[in-house]
């Protein structure tokens, strides 16, 4: 059988207001629509948090005598169909003997999300042994065997999940480089092969966004109109008639775009004013082929609280926006889908006048939606 790759994959949206007054805003009609701002194939997080949030926010209604809201909460069951799909795969491989390895950073800062998956493993399986190590680990203690197993410190292991890996940085030498390499030529199924991984870059997103693209991997006509609904405008800034093209539209209205280079992580995107001064800075330079355009989503802005580290004693009323994660799992291979499901959400909400909306940066929260009529 063809080797088969874990996706946990959480695709970020942001409702599209009705703002005819401004500029950037092409949307017509009368109610708002979802616009996908990525999506995130390796290191996707707040499987546990979002989760949290929620309960929090239940708590805190019932607390204050609204337990009838409590219902417009939502479940969120997200760690709980992630690691569900870690283990769907641990099975999938075979060795009831095996172990999930979850591949971290040196400092890891969002090991209050990360543990509970473990635990969460372990709740739902007692007898699967979760273990943790840096790519520079895995270079000093990892070994394939004669039929491409993966073992560390002799222990064999089934499945590979990256919460590390993603940006330059956690590759300080050509060790961890030869770490990345060993597990992509492993047995293992790793979560996400390197596959997946580039799936998620910006480049590739911003090329199933060209018109034609899609109708390469759908088939179904209707299928492609409902995903090229939530594409927002993705353009290439490759040294052609089309990048300069895109390049010009950006120079010439700086706040209706954004600019995304390949990274992951958050906090490297470029907004405002500053799109034009770097779009200007690498005029005929092979650096801007580095990058894409996005349209800049304008969302609805609601007045709430947002208790954060940093903010005021007393939090203040102020203007919000949130943008919504939806978490899937697939598993599978070339030929054949095993599993592909929607597993649960997250809400991050972030100060209207920010740019970036990270949580481990201070500039966001984690939220929880409430559904009305």
């Amino acid at each position: 059988m063809p080797p088969v790759c874990l996706g946990l994959i959480r695709s970020d949206i942001m409702l599209e207001s009705q703002c005819t007054e401004n500029a950037c805003c092409t949307v017509t009609g009368p109610y708002c629509c979802w616009k996908q701002v990525e999506v995130n194939t390796i290191a996707s997080g707040f499987g546990w948090l979002g989760p949290a949030s929620a309960s929090i926010h239940r708590y805190v209604l019932q607390e204050l005598g609204h337990g009838d809201k409590i219902k417009n909460v939502p479940v969120n069951t997200a760690l709980e169909g992630l690691c569900g799909g870690m283990l769907e795969a641990w099975k999938i491989y075979g060795d009831p003997n095996a172990v999930i390895l979850f591949v971290i950073e040196n400092i890891t800062y969002n090991i209050c999300d990360q543990r509970f998956h473990e635990f969460e493993i372990r709740r739902q399986n007692r007898m699967v042994v979760v273990i943790r190590r840096t790519l520079t680990q895995i270079a000093d203690t990892a070994k394939l065997g004669k039929n491409k197993e993966l073992s560390i410190d002799g222990l064999s292991v089934a499945v590979v999940y990256f919460r590390s890996g993603y940006e330059p940085a956690q590759y300080p030498s050509s060790k961890e480089w030869a770490a990345r390499l060993m597990i992509e030529r492993s047995l293992a199924i790793k979560c996400p092969s390197i596959h997946y991984h580039l799936a998620g870059t910006k480049k590739v997103q911003q090329t199933l966004a060209t018109p034609g693209v899609l109708e390469k991997f759908l088939t179904d006509p209707a299928k492609v109109d409902a995903v090229k609904e939530i594409f927002t405008g993705l353009y290439s800034l490759d040294l052609d008639e089309d990048g300069n093209r895109a390049a010009e539209m950006a120079i010439m209205k700086p706040e209706c775009y954004v600019l995304k280079p390949q990274r992951e992580g958050g906090g490297n995107n470029v907004y405002g004013e500053k799109v034009r001064e770097v779009l200007q800075s690498m005029t005929d330079s092979q650096e801007r082929t580095a990058w894409i355009l996005m349209e800049r989503i304008i969302p609805p802005v609601q007045k709430g609280y947002m208790i954060r580290p940093g903010g005021p004693e007393v939090p203040q009323l102020v203007d919000l926006v949130s943008e919504l994660g939806i978490f899937g799992v697939i598993i599978g291979n070339a030929s054949t889908v095993i599993a592909n499901r929607q597993v649960g959400h997250m809400l991050r909400t972030k100060l209207s006048s920010a740019d970036e909306g990270g949580v481990a940066a201070g500039s966001g929260a984690l939220d929880s939606p409430y559904l009305i009529d």
